[in-house]
């Protein structure tokens, strides 16, 4: 019989911080079949975990995780820990360092295996030789072997001596149920605004007819940091609480059309496409840009222009402005609430709702913090969409409450309709040059434009893809495109140009970027002039890119050509298609 073995030596312990602290993970099929669960760690999103999720203050150790020589300064190790219902559950953790040169494919890949007992297993980053290309920090992917598995995610960065952190901070849980959590909630009210057009819709649901909610935005409407995205995001659960409130035979359907990455410019595009496709008429509209529209090149015009679109469609549907927030308390309602202003629309403001409350130096009065709101820097968890709906439903229950018409209606004897009408007819306060904008690409085409595809003879099919409505499925955007493909077809080489002649006011192009090393750059020309180059790496990912060619105040005939560069044609390039104003 053998004797009792001698211990190892303990390890000794080590300062550490989270990066993500009991993050809600679902394992979502991928189109190649894989079933994994994505955190992005790039564009400063891991230093902004560290700092919500660790409390790290320290600047010279924030500025190390800027890249991946600073991370393996300053980490001694990577803590990971997983709990899914089933204890046995097998998952690998992986956090891919992105490269210099080829982006997902010549950085450092530290991994480890896991199951779903909760316990916490350690990448030890010594283990490790690091590629010549590594640059930054870049995804954590949790990779699942079963498909629709819910789970809680910690991990934790240990520190190389030398490195100090703080203690660990206690969350209490969020009580959504507290006289304190429903006055924060109340606080998001920016305007109630002329509210005909919603309780037309509740009066609507409580007869049984049917009404249609639609959502369009960026990556917060598509879901982004919940898990799973098609229930669990700000959209679906306001849906449902509308319909539990006013509905009488579960009589209301559901849009979801939020896209990641993309601003109104692209929005005001593909809203026919996304919201109105198969002939739907929503009776709620439900805009949300407040956080992307910092790069718009005409700083509101493209959202007036959206929300104009919107409120004159036939059928007349009521719009809500909703104001999104990141993490650093910042969104753009300063800039686009005047358009609500003006037309008198309902707006409903998270960041009003949430980030006094945030600032408070001690837990007295705090319903909810950064780390329970957020799932990362830019986008809401689990508990933060809760919270979106919340104030959406607080909006519906105000006006449902509120008398039948507006004061300002009887004071100006007028319908509130009318006024709305009236308020329609005035001058927009940004602008309204893309109202009426439409889409073109090869699906639809417009009868008067004359296209020479040159050497964009074939057809992306590795796309941005979304999860629509409540579906987990992805559907690629922009399918009926044009795609340069030198990588393959040297005889697109000569004919590397696409040509678009048509009489319009405006033009905007719509292309893919894209991480990958083998897409290039194309030169926009019209009517022979040079107007800028079209970069899929300047973004670096992969995602749809509405930039404006023109926007004049009279429509006339042009030829937009768009040429490969040079040095690129041995590379591909994408059209996803075309906005345009006749």
């Amino acid at each position: 019989m053998a004797g009792p073995k001698a211990p190892k030596d303990p390890e000794r312990k080590r300062a550490y911080f989270y990066i993500m602290k009991d993050k809600d993970i679902y394992g979502s099929v991928q189109e190649d079949g894989s079933i994994i669960h994505f955190i992005y760690e790039s564009d400063g999103r891991l230093i902004n975990s560290a700092q919500i999720a660790g409390n790290i203050e320290n600047k010279e150790e924030l500025g190390l995780l800027e890249t991946v020589e600073g991370f393996g300064r300053l980490v001694h190790s990577i803590g990971v820990s997983v709990e899914t219902d089933n204890q046995n559950e097998q998952i690998e953790f992986v956090f891919q360092m992105y490269g210099k040169q080829d982006l997902y494919g010549g950085g450092t890949n530290l991994k480890v295996k896991l199951t779903g007992d909760g316990m916490e297993r350690k990448i030890y980053l010594s283990d490790y030789k690091w590629t010549p290309d590594d640059d930054i920090p870049g995804q954590i992917k949790f990779i699942f072997n079963t498909p629709d598995i819910m789970g809680k995610a910690s991990v934790r960065l240990y520190l190389n001596d030398g490195y100090e952190a703080p203690a660990d901070i206690e969350e209490t849980e969020v009580d959504m149920n507290s006289d304190e959590y429903c006055r924060m909630i109340s606080h998001s009210l920016m305007n109630m605004g002329n509210a005909y057009r919603i309780r037309k819709a509740i009066e609507k649901t409580r007869a049984g007819k049917e009404v249609t909610l639609a959502y369009i935005g960026g990556s917060i409407t598509q879901g982004a940091g919940a898990a799973p995205i098609n229930t669990e995001c700000y959209a679906y659960k306001s849906y449902q609480l509308f319909q539990k409130r006013f509905s009488a035979k579960n009589n209301v359907k559901f849009i979801k059309a939020g896209v990641g990455g993309t601003p109104s410019e692209l929005g005001m595009i593909r809203f026919d496409r996304d919201v109105l496709r198969d002939g739907q008429q929503p009776d709620i509209v439900v805009i949300e840009f407040a956080v992307n529209d910092e790069g718009d090149e005409t700083k509101g015009d493209c959202y007036e222009s959206l929300v104009r679109k919107v409120l004159n469609l036939p059928w007349k549907p009521a719009v809500i402005l909703l104001f999104s927030v990141f993490a650093n308390d910042w969104n753009l309602q300063d800039r686009l609430s005047p358009v609500g202003k003006l037309y008198d629309l309902p707006m409903v403001s998270v960041l009003d709702a949430v980030s006094p409350q945030f600032a408070l130096k001690n837990d007295e009065g705090r319903v909810i913090t950064k780390n329970q709101f957020f799932y990362d820097m830019f986008h809401p968890g689990n508990a933060g969409h809760s919270v979106m709906a919340d104030c959406i439903e607080y909006l519906f229950e105000k006006i449902d409450q509120a008398g039948h018409a507006s004061l300002n209606a009887f004071e100006l004897g007028l319908t509130e309709e009318k006024i709305l009408q009236e308020k329609l007819n005035l001058a927009p306060v940004i602008g309204n040059s893309f109202e009426n904008i439409r889409l073109l690409d090869k699906k639809d085409i417009y009868a008067k434009a004359y296209i020479d595809e040159g050497g964009f003879d074939s057809t992306d099919t590795q796309l941005q893809s979304v999860e629509m409505d409540d579906q987990l499925s992805l559907t690629p955007e922009f399918p009926y495109n044009w795609m340069y493909d030198g990588t393959k077809n040297t005889l697109n080489r000569v004919k590397a140009y696409f040509e678009l002649e048509m009489e319009c006011r405006a033009l905007l192009l719509v292309f893919k970027d894209s991480g990958e090393v083998n897409v290039g750059k194309a030169k926009v020309y019209v009517d022979g002039e040079y107007h800028f180059t079209a970069d899929p790496h300047i973004n670096n990912w992969q995602h749809c890119n509405a930039v404006i060619i023109f926007n004049n105040k009279t429509s006339e005939n042009h030829v937009v050509r768009i040429e490969i560069e040079e040095e690129d044609r041995d590379k591909q390039f994408t059209i996803l298609g075309f906005g345009y104003v006749l």
